[in-house]
């Protein structure tokens, strides 16, 4: 069993994740971005030869971390679906019947072009922004000039966050990270078969690397 990273913000204790996900203690809330189902889905349709078991290994782990952390809701923070419907879209709804008793939340990404109703038919509400808490969960991620129109402080995903690590020997490597700034938190993507973005960070932001089984302060 993997190890979280405790980090207190705005008096809430997160403890951020390994796999790649905060658990809101306060809240009992897990808080994940850019899942990303239905991608292997979708280039199988196309085409492109990728193993049905590669779908599945997101929503094994959400249900270990489920079976871990026992939350009482889910916020996903767009990209929960990556495309239109496929195969994986019946999959992902009978997931979604396991954990009836869980209250799950999406704040609409711009992959998430399956109609809205179709989360409400399995019991997921749907959002363009969500305020909670001192938090205000979106999708993408604000500029500075639309940050200090906010009077919460800002979740979102998107843009995949990375952090480059260079050695001695000037061997480096890029890690998925959580990129803390003065008004605004930005989630690595969850999904196992996306991309990560090597982030241009300022000096004042915290930012966690992450391990297979590790989260450190960076």
């Amino acid at each position: 069993m993997s190890a979280g990273l405790n980090f207190t913000l705005l008096e809430q204790d997160l403890l951020l994740l390994p796999e790649k996900a905060i658990f809101w203690q306060q809240q009992k809330a897990l808080i994940v971005a850019d899942v990303h189902l239905g991608k292997v889905g979708h280039f199988r349709k196309a085409g492109i030869a990728i193993p049905k078991q590669v779908g599945h290994e997101d929503l094994n782990c959400l249900t270990k971390l489920i079976s871990q952390h026992q939350p009482e809701k889910i916020l996903f923070l767009g990209d929960l679906f990556h495309s239109d419907m496929n195969g994986d879209w019946h999959n992902f709804a009978d997931w979604r019947k396991q954990y009836a008793g869980i209250t799950m939340q999406l704040v609409i990404g711009n992959h998430d072009i399956i109609k809205e109703w179709h989360y409400h038919d399995i019991d997921i509400s749907t959002h363009h922004q969500l305020q909670t808490g001192p938090f205000l969960m979106l999708h993408h991620p604000q500029r500075n000039a639309c940050l200090e129109q906010h009077n919460h402080y800002v979740f979102c995903g998107h843009i995949h966050p990375g952090v480059k690590l260079v050695g001695k020997g000037r061997q480096s490597v890029t890690l998925p990270c959580f990129a803390f700034s003065d008004q605004q938190a930005i989630l690595p993507s969850f999904g196992k078969f996306t991309g990560k973005v090597d982030m241009q960070h300022q000096p004042t932001d915290k930012v966690f690397g992450i391990l297979e089984r590790k989260v450190f302060a960076v």
